[in-house]
């Protein structure tokens, strides 16, 4: 019998108060460090507006361009059968695809180099809108893996 019980779902995020985007609202709450909204908020939307100084039309569409380059689609996950573990290919859920890909995106921004968390992640942004990027290469891994692991997949729960 199975120990795991079934996730209960909160209540959806409320969309940000500047643009009316759920997804910005979403990239805010990741970003957020110990509490601190209004700096998460500070730091995301001077990223925006950096991508807009820069030439995007609309940067929130530009952005959310970005975060469907960079959301898996399938991912492996460890299974064990008798003695031996292997990467079991398994698809992602939306919601889990969104959380990976920004967190992805996150990461790959605080990883580079550059001056204020805002310059960084709208240079990620940016890269990412193209397909370029560590958090594309982040998917592209993923993506490789769950491909060389495909022989797996029947092991499926």
């Amino acid at each position: 019998m199975s120990r795991r019980t079934r996730v209960i779902r909160r209540a959806e995020v409320m969309p940000d108060a500047k643009y009316q985007s759920l997804t910005v609202s979403k990239l805010i709450n990741k970003i957020m460090d110990r509490g601190k909204k209004s700096t998460a908020e500070t730091i995301v939307y001077s990223a925006l507006d950096i991508m807009g100084k820069q030439g995007a039309k609309d940067p929130v569409t530009d952005m959310e361009l970005a975060i469907r380059n960079i959301t898996p689609q399938v991912k492996v996950k460890s299974r064990r059968v008798g003695g031996a573990t292997y990467q079991v290919p398994v698809e992602v859920p939306p919601q889990v695809g969104m959380s990976l890909a920004l967190r992805w995106l996150i990461d790959a921004a605080k990883a580079r180099n550059g001056k204020s968390m805002a310059e960084k992640l709208s240079a990620e942004l940016s890269d990412a809108a193209k397909g370029q990027g560590s958090a594309a290469k982040k998917r592209e891994d993923t993506h490789k893996m769950a491909e060389a692991n495909r022989a797996f997949a029947h092991y499926r729960w």
